[in-house]
């Protein structure tokens, strides 16, 4: 499967962005999904996952409560909801695919997901 991250840009401090990650596979909609950033010098950090049906999702402590990820059925897309944007969101976005599905635990970790699209990247100023 091929994943398409945009949606990342140039936003001041406190301000939002709506990240989005569609795929081409057939399948996607089958598939659990991930956001996960990295910023320069630093190792990928995950944000959240969610069910390949939508009735999970699965948060980094850090990211509860500004971040919210969504997908839908019809059209292939994950989407990354980001509010009250700090500079120390300021990386590239990436969202990433797993064909496994869970029944109870959500994969966090980069070697669980098989397929990563090319990220986009998000600049918070101050």
């Amino acid at each position: 499967v091929q994943l398409q991250a945009s949606g990342g840009g140039l936003v001041q401090a406190g301000g939002s962005l709506r990240l989005a990650c569609t795929g081409t596979s057939e399948t996607f909609n089958t598939y659990t999904m991930a956001w996960f950033r990295q910023a320069p010098g630093k190792e990928r950090e995950f944000i959240a996952a969610i069910s390949w049906n939508a009735d999970k999702m699965y948060y980094a402590d850090s990211m509860k409560g500004r971040f919210t990820i969504s997908r839908t059925g019809t059209e292939n897309t994950v989407t990354l909801q980001m509010n009250s944007l700090k500079p120390d969101d300021t990386a590239k976005y990436y969202c990433a695919a797993d064909p496994s599905r869970y029944s109870d635990y959500l994969p966090r970790m980069t070697r669980e997901y098989d397929y990563w699209g090319q990220g986009t990247q998000v600049t918070v100023s101050s």
